[in-house]
């Protein structure tokens, strides 16, 4: 019962400066818009978020039922992960890439590879350490180092030789020097990719100048046009300086179960293990059963899903073209990171822009702003959606377009007047 005593202030929550220290989520308008849209009986084609629309392959299905009937596999399991598991996540990286791992202390299983990118920011990072973090940027691969209490120094992703040179600079001219180094590639949101050579170079910086790396592989089963994206791990003495985490959510289509992994510096693994430990008690043993024949059975149905989204990406692509916007094809990822044409760019905010397509075109994408001050004049358009859909959606941002266009430029003259 609430108590009367008018003399007691009122009661506060005080949250942690953690939590404070977050900025407020960007994408709240949009999301709010959306789901206003939908419920007054709007279709939005979204391409906003990249949540995978289609399903895992049959058999991976059928095996986490019979693996859910079981009720032995309803019991807690272990954190990082059932010994099979991990052999395939091994088998998988020696077949793929020529890495050779040990299942045992090189390999964890996480929930999905952003909660176990975020609990390695828990155990590297701490009050006064730094992170180096490529630009524009996912938001996790920031706010995981701000939750941990690290610092974040931003460097621009675009062009690999210059990044490489900016990690020289900053741990020279930094005291003390960044503790830890994060990739992206194929990079969300920018889409830039790299080829071996460019992690080599980064392993010798590593060496160098005592940077532990974390590399974020989470698009590496989508790639296009014959491009094999290299790992980090694949390059000599890799696994002396850091880790990878890979996911199966993109390329087999397990966005929702929630299966990661993390592999590499056997150290940065047992100490992930730890964090975990007092964190979690691990995946649900059905799930990890189930992966194990995803990961061993459908390699062919994730090269051929890798075709699915090629097709999306040109039919997005060569619809933008014909607009008269840039080409800008990815060579991997599930993402069009897409150039704002002229005159949109200069007249408003990229999230203005994208406000526009979503109130009167009904297509919702990700204004580029949100991934950091670098992603201004730039989209991040999903291939989530079929062939159709995207060509409806860009018939729709042709007609959205054109109606804004006649509405500003009948303002125009009014507002000469006025001035």
């Amino acid at each position: 019962m609430p108590s009367d005593d008018t003399n007691n202030p009122p009661f506060e929550i005080r949250v942690a400066d953690r939590v404070t220290r977050l900025p407020p989520y960007l994408f709240g308008r949009i999301n709010k818009m959306i789901y206003d849209k939908r419920v007054g009986g709007d279709d939005v084609i979204e391409l906003g978020m990249g949540n995978p629309s289609d399903p895992p392959e049959k058999e991976v299905i059928e095996k986490l039922v019979e693996a859910a009937r079981d009720e032995r596999n309803h019991r807690y399991s272990k954190n990082i992960g059932i010994a099979n598991l991990r052999r395939e996540v091994a088998s998988k990286y020696f077949k793929r890439f020529g890495v050779r791992l040990d299942p045992d202390d090189e390999v964890i299983t996480c929930l999905g590879s952003k909660e176990g990118f975020s609990h390695m920011c828990l155990a590297m990072m701490g009050p006064g350490d730094t992170a180096l973090v490529p630009t524009p940027y996912f938001p996790v691969h920031v706010y995981a180092v701000a939750l941990a209490s690290g610092n974040v120094i931003q460097l621009p992703v675009t062009d690999s030789d210059k990044f490489l040179a900016a990690i020289a600079h900053t741990c020279e001219t930094l005291y003390p020097r960044p503790k830890l180094l994060l990739l992206c590639y194929p990079h969300n949101p920018s889409s830039v990719t790299v080829e071996q050579p460019f992690f080599d170079e980064v392993v010798k910086l590593a060496k160098k100048y005592n940077l532990m790396v974390i590399s974020d592989f989470a698009y590496a089963d989508v790639a296009y046009d014959g491009y094999k994206p290299p790992s980090f791990l694949a390059s000599p003495g890799a696994i002396d300086v850091g880790v990878e985490f890979t996911t199966m959510s993109k390329g087999y289509n397990m966005a929702g179960w929630r299966v990661g992994f993390c592999a590499g510096n056997r150290e940065m693994i047992n100490a992930l293990a730890t964090i975990k430990g007092y964190y979690d008690y691990g995946m649900f043993q059905a799930i990890q059963i189930a992966a194990i024949v995803a990961l061993r059975d459908t390699q062919a149905a994730v090269e051929k899903q890798s075709l699915i989204y090629q097709g999306r990406r040109d039919a997005l692509c060569d619809g933008l073209v014909r607009l008269g916007w840039a080409d800008a094809r990815p060579k991997a990822g599930m993402f069009v990171w897409q150039p704002i044409p002229e005159p949109w760019r200069s007249r408003m905010s990229t999230m203005d822009f994208a406000m526009l397509l979503l109130d009167k075109g009904n297509v919702a994408v990700s204004p580029g702003s949100g991934f950091g001050p670098a992603g201004e004049g730039y989209l991040r358009m999903s291939l989530v959606e079929n062939e159709e859909r995207l060509r409806q959606a860009v018939r729709q941002i042709k007609a959205c377009l054109k109606e804004a266009e006649a509405e500003y430029s009948g303002k125009q003259p009014e507002t000469a007047a006025a001035t």
